[in-house]
């Protein structure tokens, strides 16, 4: 059983970048304005051998209530509850503070384990540092440089003791039960559209924030969830702006964070607003996730807003047929994330999606397919010439890909389009990317050469 720790302290004193260290990835968001992590952030770190469950966090700060410094601050407190000990971080060039006076009194009062860590200690000032530390009445320090990787040995000795994990040489094999990795679903959208408040409802508590200031979110935040029995592992995003609007070098960062979350994701809820839908931005955002090759749901959100509902939802689905013809029979799911309703429906969507994305179809089955719809349908003359598809295979799954074989590879974009739609609805495959490459090949076992690319 592995332990959890979290990294607190003051804006601007290296939490992001002792997290980047733990974990090995630059996964959090670093940068030298202050404040640029917002949420707490878990991740896997590996110090020396020694595992544990490193929680990154906002700064702390001695904000008016109800800020949004202050609900940040809230959600460090939240993570020091719930962590076995704390490391909290002090910049060794700045000194000891009058805020981090005041925190570490409110850690003392917590009574939860805290270690002190001298940030930044590469220079002189490390030793002024180190000596004013003990008047935070929270033990002996430890002196490190997060971003040179300085200090490493002494962090993992003040870590050792809190390991409940004990080697018993003695023990059993047991047969592995791993269980099955979780299906990864990103939440995407513009900037307040809800995606915040969505993931918040899901998990019955306020884990991320929100609130009515747009991009509150810049972190991509991945948290571990179980629905109906089945894992899940939930990642909320930084809104999507417009590309020519998005200025700041933090803001680049985020945005930079999401189309990663996209990458890595499985599925993807596009999230819309019901009082805005289908923007430009949105199309711009479906298209990308299309070319990624995830899975898609869009989700309706603040749907108990809408008047004439029926009506309203023709018009959003006639568009979506128009606009993302690629991805014909995606499913559109209404929900409203503040009241809790249509959620369960949504999910079990993503899970259906998923399916699709995995689908993998026999050759046999494929090619009787094919024959069919070429009898129905027969592929038309290029250059006086008759097109002779010879084979058909599926590459791989996720999205499903595919390759025709032909005595050319001049197959019209009309044909193959005709090609995937009635794969669609033959092989029940609505609403994912699905790819087609042909290659003119004799031989459907000979190393060819992929001459076009439809999907």
């Amino acid at each position: 059983m592995t332990f959890t720790v979290a990294i607190v302290g003051r804006p601007n004193v290296g939490k992001s970048t002792l997290f980047n260290r733990l974990t090995g990835r630059k996964s959090a968001l670093v940068d030298d304005q202050p404040g640029v992590t917002r949420d707490r952030r878990e991740g896997a770190a590996d110090l020396m051998g020694l595992r544990f469950t490193i929680v990154d966090t906002a700064g702390l700060e001695d904000a008016e209530e109800g800020s949004l410094a202050a609900r940040m601050t809230e959600q460090s407190q939240l993570a020091m509850k719930m962590a076995d000990v704390s490391l909290m971080l002090v910049d060794a060039k700045a000194g000891i503070t009058r805020e981090d006076e005041h925190f570490a009194s409110l850690m003392r009062r917590s009574k939860k384990p805290v270690i002190v860590v001298i940030n930044k200690a590469e220079g002189k000032a490390a030793s002024t540092a180190i000596g004013d530390s003990f008047k935070l009445g929270l033990g002996e320090p430890v002196a490190i440089s997060a971003e040179h990787g300085l200090g490493m040995l002494e962090l993992y000795a003040a870590l050792e003791r809190f390991s409940k994990e004990e080697e018993d040489p003695f023990a059993e094999e047991v047969e592995d039960d791993t269980p099955p990795p979780p299906m990864q679903i990103a939440i995407i959208g513009r900037p307040n559209v809800g995606k915040s408040t969505l993931l918040n409802r899901i998990l019955g508590e306020e884990r991320v924030l929100t609130g009515p200031e747009a991009g509150i979110t810049r972190d991509s935040i991945a948290i571990d969830y179980q629905f109906e029995g089945k894992p899940l592992k939930l990642i909320d995003t930084a809104g999507m702006r417009k590309k020519a609007n998005v200025s700041e070098k933090v803001e680049k960062l985020a945005v930079g964070d999401t189309l990663h979350a996209i990458q890595y994701a499985h599925v993807v809820i596009l999230v819309i607003d019901a009082n805005q839908p289908l923007e430009k931005q949105d199309n711009t955002i479906a298209a990308m996730i299309e070319t990624e090759g995830r899975a898609m749901v869009v989700a309706v959100n603040k749907w108990d807003t809408v008047p004439d509902k029926p009506k309203y939802l023709k018009a959003i689905q006639e568009r979506l047929e128009v606009q993302l013809p690629q991805m014909k029979g995606i499913p559109l799911v209404t929900i409203s994330a503040k009241k809790g309703e249509g959620i369960p429906k949504m999910i079990k969507e993503c899970f259906r999606m998923y399916q699709v994305w995995n689908k993998k179809l026999g050759t046999g089955e494929l090619n009787r397919w094919l024959e069919q719809v070429m009898d129905e349908h027969a592929p038309p003359l290029v250059s006086g010439r008759r097109i002779k598809i010879k084979y058909m295979t599926q590459k791989s799954a996720r999205p499903p890909s595919f390759i025709l074989f032909s005595n050319t590879d001049e197959v019209p974009e009309h044909y193959l389009r005709y090609l995937v739609n009635r794969m669609r609805v033959d092989f029940r495959m609505p609403g994912t990317p699905i790819r087609v490459a042909v290659r003119k090949n004799k031989n459907p076992y000979d190393d060819g050469q992929t001459r076009k690319i439809y999907d």
